[in-house]
């Protein structure tokens, strides 16, 4: 509304994106080695983060897309949203549908490229279109496939979070379904803001660290949840499984090192580090070792053995300092 009172009409106000390139300046320039792989990754996982939240582009191609260089990697930003709708979730259909269209358009595409710029392609834009949509199947059944494994095989749950997380996603929510002998996982990924998970972490156990370690020991959390509920047989509320989390899980943990060895790592490095060493000596075992026994062998292994980080003065500070 106005100051007068008459009604204003739609805009759509949009934000430059800086340092990206057009997907014809990225083939024209030859600025970017294995172009061709990096353009599929790309494009890939733009569209699996997009139908994750339910969004129908229906007109998928390149030339709607703005890339960016990422650590070596390319990154793919939406750019013309036009024909896009907008669902709660989107259907198998709808998504093969989405993807066909990518496809069919990236085909024309291709060809538009070698025929402007002269450039011998390294496949048929057919065979490219293909691995396209390759490429995209597996990274959702990563992602959303349900995962069988037996009671003692926790660390599984834990090596399928940590991929997960390896290629740029979070998981939301983690359901265990199943009897006594056969557990089904079920996960709900999705793409989170910077610093979500050290605020997460703070507002729910009051807990401080850093981004990487808060999302680890959240993921602890999440499976942790699971567990509990599968046992119950019933729903519990969020707070009451992180008051439990706590007293069972994290500070039993923490405890457990010599308060000598505290001055090695903060708290939540080396909960961090405890997790790793369960999963790996789990994944050793073939089953899952428990807490406690991987607090031992890394209190032994590993924390005895590395310097304190607690005050580190460097030599050359300390000859100099008054």
């Amino acid at each position: 509304m106005t100051e007068r009172g008459g009604d204003l009409g739609a805009v759509l106000i949009t934000r430059h994106l800086d340092f990206s390139l057009p997907y014809r300046a990225l083939f024209a320039r030859g600025i970017v080695s294995d172009l061709r792989h990096r353009l599929l990754d790309a494009a890939a996982e733009l569209l699996v983060r997009l139908h994750l939240a339910g969004f129908f582009w229906g007109d998928c191609s390149l030339s709607n897309t703005l890339f960016r260089r990422d650590a070596g990697a390319l990154s793919a930003y939406l750019v013309d949203a036009e024909t896009g709708e907008l669902h709660p979730t989107l259907s198998d259909g709808q998504r093969k549908h989405d993807l066909q269209i990518a496809c069919d358009n990236v085909i024309g595409e291709l060809l538009d490229v070698a025929a402007e710029f002269g450039h011998e392609l390294e496949q048929s834009p057919e065979k490219t279109a293909d691995e396209l949509a390759a490429r995209y199947e597996r990274l959702w059944d990563e992602l959303v496939r349900e995962e069988v494994f037996g009671p003692d095989e926790r660390f599984r749950v834990d090596e399928r979070l940590r991929r997960l997380n390896e290629l740029g996603f979070d998981v939301e929510e983690v359901e265990l379904v199943g009897d006594a002998d056969v557990f089904r996982l079920r996960l709900n990924p999705r793409v989170v803001e910077p610093g979500h998970h050290r605020r997460r972490l703070l507002e729910l156990t009051g807990l401080r660290a850093q981004e990487n370690q808060a999302r680890r020991i959240l993921n602890d959390l999440s499976c942790y949840h699971a567990e509990i509920e599968q046992e119950a047989g019933r729903s519990l509320p969020g707070s009451v499984v992180t008051a439990r989390w706590l007293a069972e899980v994290f500070e039993p943990a923490i405890a457990a090192v010599p308060p000598e060895l505290h001055g090695k790592r903060e708290a939540a490095e080396i909960f961090h580090e405890i997790l790793d060493r369960r999963w790996h000596l789990s994944e050793e075992a073939g089953r899952d070792v428990g807490l406690m026994p991987a607090v031992e062998s890394y209190v032994d292994n590993v924390l005895r053995h590395v310097p304190d980080e607690r005050a580190v003065l460097e030599p050359d500070l300390e000859s100099t300092s008054p």
